[in-house]
C-alpha cells in the first residue's frame, strides 16, 4: 500500500476524461455545533434527505464514474443513523472513505463501528487554540472534544488530519496550533480561508482582509518548512494562493512542476447535498451551481450533460474581470477559487484573496479591503454581497471600488449554454525562475517578476546542485557507504 499513489493523485487521463476522482458528500445537515462561520448553516436535517436505498444507489453510481475517494461531511455525518452502512458500501467498492468532523460526539462506540465498516481516515476541525476554537464553533468545550476524538482516531490506526480555517483572528494561534497538532500525532494539516457564505456573512468580523495575506503567506511558508522537519505535511486548500514566492513549496508537496491550474469543480471534483442535489464543489452556492438532483436524473447524466456542472469546463479568460482579467497568470489560474470570489462579489473571476495580487498592489502603494453591503438569506449556502475597495496603504484614501465601478455583476460565463468540451483542459506547465522562485511562462527569457536572466539563474541553480552532489559523493567515500545506501537512508528519514 505504501507504494501506491494517493487516491486524489490526478493523471492526465483523469483531467481529459473528467473523472470525478474526489467526491465530498453532505449526508445530513444535522449538527451538534453552532459554528459562526458555517456556510451551510448546518444544525437541523434537511427536510427531504436521501433515504438509505437512494444513498446506496448514489454510491454505485460514483463507483461506475471512477470515483476513488469519498469524504462524508455534514452537519455531522455520524448523526445519520445509517452512516456506517454507507461507509461499508463505499469500502466494498474499493473507494477510500474518510469523514470530516468537529468531533464533539464521535464516541468510542461510533468510531469503532465506522472502523469496522471500513472507514479509512478522519479529518478533525481545529480552528485555533481552545479559546478561539470554542468561540468560533460556538460551543464551550468543543476544542477538548475535538482533541480527544483526534487522539482516539490516531490510536485506532486511522489516517488522521486536521483542518483549520483561517480568519481575521487566527494568525497568532497558528504556530502553537501546529505544535499541538504534531503532539497529537496528525500527519496532515489542511489550511483554508474562511469564506463569506452563510453564517460567516452574519459575522463579517471573522473574515480576513485581503491585504492580510501579506502577513499570512510568509507565516504559512515558515510553518510548512518547520512542519516537514517535524513530520507534518501542510496541505493548502483551494483558496490559499496563488503564485508569488511560495507557490512552489506546497502545491506539489515538493514537486516544483506542480502549481495551481484552476478550479477543479465539476472536472475532477463532485459534491452532493443531503437531499440529492449535485454540485461541482461542496462549498458552492446551491443557486446557480446546481446540476440537478439524483432523484430526477441519473448521476451519470448530471455529471456528463448538465449545464450547471460545467462552468469550470466552459470558463475562459473572457470570464475573468477586475484585476484577474489582466493578470499575468490569467489563463492558467482562471481566477482562483470559484467559491471564494463568487461568495464575496456575486460572480467568480475576480478573486482578491491572492498573494501575487496583494504583492503587486503593494508595489503600487495599494491594498484591497472588503466591506459587507448585503446580508445573506437564511438558506444553506446563501451568499450576501461585499464591496471590494482599493485604497492607498499610506493614507487609507479610497482609490476605487467594485460598487462605484458601474459593472453589472451577473452570474454567467461567456460560453454558457454550450456543451461541455469533449476533453478536459490540460493547463500550461509553467517554469520556475530560480532567482526569485516565482512561476513564469515557459517561453520567458527575462523574468517578468525580478528581471533576472532565466537561463543564467537556472545555470547557477544547476551548478549549486552539482556542488551539493559532489559534497555528498565525497562524504560517502570518506564514510565508506555506498551512495545508493545513503540516498535510501536519507529518503527514509
Amino acid at each position: 500500500m505504501s507504494d501506491q499513489l494517493p487516491a486524489r493523485y490526478l493523471s492526465d487521463t483523469d483531467l481529459k476524461r473528467y473523472v470525478p476522482v474526489h467526491v465530498v458528500w453532505e449526508i445530513t445537515l444535522a449538527c451538534d455545533l453552532k459554528c459562526l462561520h458555517c456556510g451551510s448553516r448546518a444544525g437541523h436535517r434537511r427536510p427531504d434527505e436521501l433515504n438509505t436505498r437512494e444513498c446506496l444507489d448514489v454510491i454505485d453510481s460514483l463507483a461506475a464514474l471512477g470515483t476513488r475517494e469519498v469524504t462524508l461531511i455534514g452537519g455531522e455525518a455520524y448523526l445519520r443513523k445509517d452512516w456506517t452502512q454507507l461507509i461499508g458500501a463505499i469500502h466494498d467498492h474499493g473507494m477510500y472513505c474518510a469523514i470530516q468532523t468537529g468531533g464533539r460526539n464521535l464516541t468510542p462506540a461510533k468510531m469503532q463501528a465506522a472502523i469496522d465498516a471500513g472507514l479509512d481516515g478522519v479529518g478533525i476541525s481545529l480552528d485555533g487554540l481552545a479559546p478561539l476554537h470554542d468561540a468560533v464553533r460556538n460551543v464551550a468545550g468543543s476544542f477538548d472534544k475535538a482533541v480527544d476524538t483526534l487522539r482516539r482516531a490516531k490510536a485506532a490506526g486511522l489516517a488522521v488530519s486536521v483542518n483549520t480555517q483561517i480568519g481575521a483572528a487566527t494568525l497568532p494561534d497558528l504556530p502553537e496550533l501546529m505544535n499541538t497538532i504534531i503532539e497529537l500525532g496528525a500527519t496532515h494539516w489542511q489550511i483554508q480561508l474562511t469564506v463569506a457564505m452563510g453564517n460567516a456573512v452574519d459575522h463579517p468580523e471573522l473574515l480576513m482582509q485581503p491585504f492580510q495575506l501579506l502577513e499570512v503567506m510568509p507565516l504559512l511558508a515558515r510553518l510548512y518548512r518547520e512542519g516537514l522537519d517535524r513530520g507534518l505535511l501542510m496541505n493548502v486548500g483551494n483558496n490559499i494562493g496563488y503564485y508569488g514566492p511560495y507557490e512552489h513549496l506546497w502545491r506539489g508537496f515538493g514537486d516544483e512542476r506542480v502549481h495551481w491550474t484552476g478550479c477543479a469543480a465539476g472536472q475532477t471534483v463532485l459534491a452532493l447535498e443531503a437531499d440529492g442535489t449535485v454540485k461541482g464543489c461542496p462549498s458552492l452556492a446551491t443557486v446557480g451551481f446546481s446540476g440537478g438532483n439524483v432523484r430526477n436524473m441519473s448521476l451519470h447524466d448530471i455529471w456528463h450533460y448538465s449545464e450547471g456542472m460545467h462552468f469550470g469546463r466552459l470558463r475562459s479568460v473572457d470570464d475573468l474581470w477586475g484585476y484577474c482579467r489582466g493578470c499575468y497568470y490569467n489563463d492558467v489560474c482562471r481566477g482562483g477559487c470559484t467559491w471564494t470570489s463568487h461568495s464575496l462579489l456575486g460572480k467568480p473571476g475576480n478573486n482578491p484573496y491572492c498573494h501575487y495580487r496583494a504583492l503587486e498592489l503593494q508595489k503600487r502603494g495599494l491594498r484591497e479591503r472588503i466591506v459587507k453591503v448585503e446580508d445573506a438569506a437564511q438558506q444553506s449556502f446563501a451568499v450576501g454581497r461585499f464591496d471590494l475597495i482599493t485604497e492607498r496603504i499610506d493614507s487609507g484614501a479610497k482609490v476605487s471600488s467594485v460598487s462605484d465601478s458601474g459593472q453589472v455583476i451577473k452570474l454567467a460565463w461567456v460560453n454558457q449554454g454550450q456543451q461541455s468540451p469533449e476533453e478536459g483542459r490540460i493547463a500550461t506547465q509553467l517554469s520556475l525562475c530560480r532567482h526569485c522562485m516565482q512561476y513564469i511562462q515557459p517561453d520567458e527569457t527575462i523574468c517578468p517578476h525580478c528581471d533576472a536572466d532565466v537561463a543564467a539563474a537556472e545555470a547557477v541553480h544547476l551548478a549549486d546542485r552539482a556542488r551539493q552532489q559532489e559534497i555528498m559523493n565525497t562524504l560517502t567515500g570518506l564514510l565508506g557507504i555506498a551512495p545508493s545506501t545513503l540516498t535510501r537512508d536519507t529518503q527514509q528519514r
